[in-house]
């Protein structure tokens, strides 16, 4: 896997990893008690956006090199799958 291959996996673990960890621990303004004028009751307090980020990239490093590892030391591999008859891999 190129630097780019990596880059993108990297990226397409840390959304997936930061979407999943958006609800965690989040209280609304009406949860806490303190609904500021003109806004929803609904908004999150104290969403804790940077903690989460971090800790989105900690879970897409390794996510990358779970994957990392399966494809540079050949642990798995396209003739590890069932192919249909008729398909080749080139």
């Amino acid at each position: 896997m190129g630097i780019a291959g990596s880059l993108m996996v990297i990226s397409i673990f840390w959304w997936l990893a930061f979407f999943m960890m958006l609800p965690i621990g989040v209280r609304s303004q009406l949860e806490d008690g303190a609904v500021v004028p003109g806004t929803e009751p609904s908004a999150p307090t104290a969403p804790k956006l940077w903690k989460k980020a971090l800790w989105a990239l900690g879970l897409a490093l390794a996510g990358w090199a779970v994957l990392f590892s399966l494809i540079e030391y050949r642990l798995i591999s396209l003739d590890d799958f069932p192919i249909p008859s008729g398909i080749r891999w080139t």
